[in-house]
């Protein structure tokens, strides 16, 4: 474990390579992208050595004892001011080893995958260099044992998310997309810094070991301090993460390339909220609050989201607002105290999320670049090995039994119906999303795949499978997605929850918290889990209902419900508040501080000044005549002044 070093610096020398190749293809004019293959290989081999040394270190971790499964090194001093020490170290724990495994593991594959989606893009090498990049800073977030360490990598990959949104930047909707994120997650990140200012002024350092241990010494059980920390820190990850009220970036994001999509905003970046909440559990739960506040927030943007999924027609919009959704399921996990479950469902959600995104994207391929579901059907002969893998996707995000989405879903919602901190209230909410997220995924499934072709017929001619670059990192997620819940399945069910076992000397306080939960019958849980599997049953049965058997239905309905349908295609018409109440009034404040008070106030006085100054001059100059007899009189006229002076005082 002395060379963890490297799971970061791998990704590092890809972005240093490709990104100075990227500086010496643009001189080039070939039509034919040079060094294609050497930046694959570059781009996809420094992500494939830092996985597969990501799983030599996690066996080595899993080798140890469960009570010594706590290894930190120090690479070098970074900061050293006064008393202010931080360190360039790195924190492995089972924790961290799981999040290297899904960024390494997940970032592989879309890199394989990239190949083949970005074959024909011109900027291929500068791609490369910027998905490297991103991975460099997502594994020193995770791997980091400080706060300052852990923003360094929360802003880099913040730069990075900004830079392969707006990849497309001469396309006016990405670059506005770009900056839209790179503007919204300042403000989530503002409350962070905060954070961490808090934490150093009350602990006197930034180390996690150092903070967490001497919380509960140090900060009051529910006092305003430890919840004024934590708030802030939720802000940041409720800007990361997409939680209300600062979603309104992530939907935008998906103008960037698909392969994107895939690993920034659905399988690594957007998590980082949960893995910092869950790092930070010990702070959490000294503030019921805040731990309040994670939940509800987590819940009613669970359900939010979900809502609007149900009617948009753009394929990768769908999958936008189904992220959004299912990170609340990860923060409603860890405001009820299941730090466990959170994670849990955070890795099986990379599986699938980054599976639908690539399944999609393939979609796309086939069809041109088309992303109006409403333009699409029948595509299941066309694209066999997409359809497959789409659907084993479609199911574990649906929480069908078997797939790995049932087992972290039922998870979360035994948990919040359960633990001390739950609520039924946080259990129906948890349910109702379960019911819609199946409802919207199998409409899109349906629409896509199934049921007659709406394409057009030039493109249908051309429609084809994707090539073995794409599809082969297809059939490996989908594996994933099936398996990949193996690995907690309940004691209920039969099984020892060893993904749980393996956390456990991480959030060992976490399950104090939700120990409450074992008051339960186990036949409680059973019926929890019946109705559960239930009502998403029953919402892929009128999704078939609506979209197959009966396509008429959803256009009835939209006509009869006209009101709510439109709230809902317009997203609640939270970008036109936004942009009424926030981002005008503040252009308009900018516009008026310009021209106003920066032209006429700072440009006037300087420009007023430098006026006189010249004014002055030119009066002055007047008197340098150059005749002797001026200045002697000059000289003579001083003196009597002088003079008098001296006789009048």
């Amino acid at each position: 474990m002395n060379y963890v070093y490297l799971i970061p610096l791998f990704p590092l020398l890809g972005f240093l390579i490709n990104g100075l190749l990227a500086l010496s293809f643009k001189t080039r004019s070939d039509e034919k992208i040079p060094g294609m293959s050497l930046v694959s290989w570059i781009g996809c081999g420094s992500v494939g050595l830092s996985f597969l040394t990501s799983i030599t270190i996690f066996f080595k971790l899993l080798a140890l004892p469960a009570g010594e499964r706590v290894v930190q090194k120090i690479a070098f001093p970074w900061i050293l001011s006064g008393t202010f020490h931080v360190d360039i170290g790195f924190l492995l724990d089972p924790l961290s080893s799981v999040m290297i495994l899904v960024v390494t593991g997940v970032g592989f594959f879309i890199h394989v995958y990239s190949t083949g989606y970005m074959a024909e893009d011109k900027g291929y090498a500068r791609y490369f260099s910027y998905l490297n990049l991103f991975t460099f800073f997502m594994l020193m977030l995770v791997l980091s044992n400080n706060f300052l360490l852990l923003y360094l990598g929360w802003e880099g990959v913040g730069l990075c998310s900004y830079l392969l949104i707006g990849f497309w930047y001469e396309k006016k909707t990405a670059s506005d997309a770009g900056k839209k994120a790179f503007i919204v997650n300042r403000v989530g990140d503002f409350g962070f810094a905060l954070a961490v200012m808090l934490i150093f002024w009350t602990f006197g350092n930034l180390n996690f070991t150092s903070v967490f241990e001497n919380a509960p010494q140090v900060l009051a059980f529910g006092g305003g301090l430890v919840t004024a920390i934590t708030l802030l820190l939720f802000m940041g990850a409720t800007g990361k993460s997409a939680q209300i009220p600062l979603y309104v970036w992530l939907p935008d994001a998906m103008e960037g390339p698909t392969p994107v999509s895939a690993l920034i905003h659905a399988a690594t970046m957007v998590t980082a909220g949960v893995y910092m909440v869950a790092r930070c559990h010990a702070l959490f739960l000294l503030a019921p609050i805040s731990m309040g506040v994670v939940a509800v927030i987590g819940a009613v943007t669970a359900i939010y989201a979900a809502s609007i999924g149900l009617v948009q027609n753009d394929i990768k919009r769908v999958l936008a607002y189904s992220t959004i959704s299912q990170l609340g399921y990860m923060f409603l996990a860890c405001g009820v105290g299941a730090f466990t479950a959170g994670i849990f469902h955070l890795m099986t959600h990379a599986f699938f999320k980054a599976l639908l995104f690539l399944s999609a994207g393939s979609v796309m391929h086939a069809l041109a670049g088309e992303l109006n579901m409403q333009k699409m059907g029948g595509l299941k002969k066309h694209t066999p090995v997409t359809f497959w893998c789409f659907l084993a996707g479609t199911l574990a995000i649906s929480g069908i039994p078997l797939f790995s989405g049932f087992f972290s879903k039922d998870e979360i919602l035994w948990k919040a119906f359960s633990s001390s901190s739950g609520h039924f209230l946080l259990w129906l909410v948890g349910v109702i999303t379960a019911g819609m997220t199946a409802f919207y995924m199998f409409r899109l499934f349906f629409m896509v795949f199934l049921g007659k072709s709406r394409m057009n017929p030039h493109v249908e001619a051309h429609v084809h499978e994707s090539p073995k670059p794409m599809t082969i990192p297809l059939i490996v997620l989908a594996v994933l997605s099936v398996i990949g819940g193996y690995v907690g399945i309940p004691k209920s069910l039969g099984g020892s929850n060893r993904f749980e076992g393996f956390l456990s000397s991480v959030f060992e306080g976490g399950h104090e918290v939700s120990a409450e939960a074992t008051a339960h019958a186990p036949s409680a849980e059973y019926l929890l889990m019946i109705i559960s599997i239930a009502v998403v049953l029953t919402s892929i049965f009128l999704s078939y209902r609506f979209y197959i058997k009966n396509p008429d239905i959803p256009k009835r309905l939209a006509a009869k419900y006209k009101t709510a349908y439109n709230i809902l295609s317009n997203k609640y018409y939270v970008d036109e508040f936004y942009n009424k109440v926030i981002v005008n009034p503040l252009l308009n404040l900018a516009w008026f501080l310009w021209k106003k008070f920066d032209v006429l106030v700072i440009d006037g006085t300087a420009n007023g000044i430098a006026s006189l100054v010249k004014w002055g001059g030119g009066v002055i100059r007047k008197t340098e005549t150059g005749y002797l007899r001026n200045y002697t009189l000059s000289l003579i006229f001083g003196a009597m002044l002088i003079l008098a002076y001296f006789i009048l005082r």
